[in-house]
């Protein structure tokens, strides 16, 4: 496993190059599986996630290039069921979104559970819910699923909470699906809108009645797309958090504005001092930064994945800063490293935490608990005196293309290990 370290305590000043959203690349991805033509992704980020998902299409014999260096070209026209790599399977929280595709071409599947991140109870409950409401039978065993969509029908789903990877799995199972199919309480996060904005252009006939409804009538077969990848807002966050925690001044490209809403109000809050301009977000040296509430929440509310990185910008703000992230029990992992580091923070429960500031950060040996805990200390590092060493940097690799190249390249003193 690789190592990150760090020689923290200096301002950053350059522009950084923000890639294609891991969230909105994957599902984009699974989609090819619903049609026999190519389909040609664009602006794909180059990281191990995106790397696993094709290795579990490649096993599907599913022919997948890089045309250009972030240019993928796939084409399922010959896919089959009878050599998935489990392992890869496995491996990924995002390879579930492979389910829905594969039943609506095949019909029958069996999967491993898969993997990913542990950061509290992520149970795929919630997709076997929403496909059994379409007549999808299933059968979970310890660490397998097996699946029966024979008996398949359109219809309404609810799903039971505003999970993103399931509403996609069902739009992505139903649009080939006889009938009209109406789901509710979908999610809404930009990734969602894009996936669906995708499948309009390979001719799926799908409408959102408002934000949490989504009425899909099924066709007999799509045709193969030309799309592109989003920018990622939740890397546009870190480097927000990072540029203010540190006082530095940094230029993000590109970005889309209208995905940042929740963000740049929160950073205003705080008192980060940005400007946008065009496709371009310039983050300004920020001086007296405010503490502030935070809770997370679905889109459009403030994204889970930034609750760790504006933990970090915490520390440096004047006062106490109360951050409640109610979905998962286990991100907070995270505050005992900053606490090792000097930091001034109390684990109220498992969905809040109270950060005192500002502190001083010491540089220290941190681990790596998960992708977005392991991005957050690198911002620790960043700004704290002295050297931090972060180990298992692979878990960083899964979600953040060439974190340690785009830093350096801004001024951060910043050395891999391998």
């Amino acid at each position: 496993m690789s190592t990150l370290v760090i020689e923290g305590g200096q301002a950053l000043k350059g522009e950084v190059l923000i890639s294609g959203m891991k969230n909105a690349a994957t599902p984009l991805i699974a989609a090819a599986l619903l049609t026999s033509q190519d389909c040609i992704l664009n602006n794909v980020p180059r990281i191990s996630d995106v790397e696993s998902m094709l290795d579990i299409l490649k096993s599907l014999k599913v022919k997948v290039e890089w045309t250009a260096d972030r240019q993928l070209t796939i084409n399922a026209a010959h896919a089959d069921l009878k050599n998935i790599n489990q392992t890869a399977v496995k491996k990924m929280r995002s390879s579930i979104l492979l389910v829905g595709p594969l039943l609506s071409r095949f019909k029958e599947l069996k999967i491993l559970e898969p993997g990913g991140c542990i950061i509290g109870k992520r149970p795929i409950d919630t997709h076997l819910q929403a496909l059994s409401q379409l007549g999808i039978q299933a059968n979970q065993t310890n660490d397998s699923i097996e699946l029966n969509a024979k008996k398949m029908k359109s219809g309404l789903v609810v799903l039971s909470e505003f999970s993103v990877t399931a509403t996609e799995n069902i739009i992505m199972a139903a649009v080939l699906a006889e009938g009209k199919t109406v789901v509710k309480l979908a999610a809404h996060e930009p990734h969602v809108q894009k996936l669906i904005e995708c499948l309009q252009q390979m001719g799926a006939d799908i409408k959102t009645l408002d934000s949490s409804t989504v009425i899909i009538e099924g066709i007999d077969s799509l045709q193969g797309y030309n799309f592109d990848v989003i920018s990622d807002q939740i890397e546009i966050g870190t480097f927000l958090a990072l540029a203010a925690a540190t006082k530095s001044e940094l230029s993000l490209t590109p970005v889309q504005p209208e995905y940042l809403d929740s963000i740049l109000s929160k950073a205003s809050e705080v008192g980060v001092n940005w400007e946008l301009k065009n496709d371009s977000l310039k983050i300004k040296q920020s001086k007296n930064l405010r503490a502030f509430k935070l809770q997370t929440m679905p889109y459009p509310g403030f994204p889970t994945d930034l609750q760790a990185p504006f933990g970090v910008l915490a520390t440096q703000c004047q006062g106490m800063s109360l951050i409640h992230d109610p979905l998962y029990e286990g991100r907070l992992g995270y505050v005992n490293e900053l606490v090792k580091m000097g930091a001034n923070a109390t684990i109220c429960d498992p969905h809040r935490v109270i950060v005192a500031g500002p502190s001083k950060l010491r540089g220290t040996n941190i681990k790596t608990l998960d992708l977005r805990a392991g991005a957050t200390m690198v911002i620790a590092g960043l700004v704290a005196e002295g050297k931090t060493t972060i180990a298992d940097v692979e878990i960083i690799d899964r979600g953040y293309e060439n974190l340690d190249q785009r830093l350096a390249s801004v001024g951060a003193k910043i050395k891999r290990i391998d």
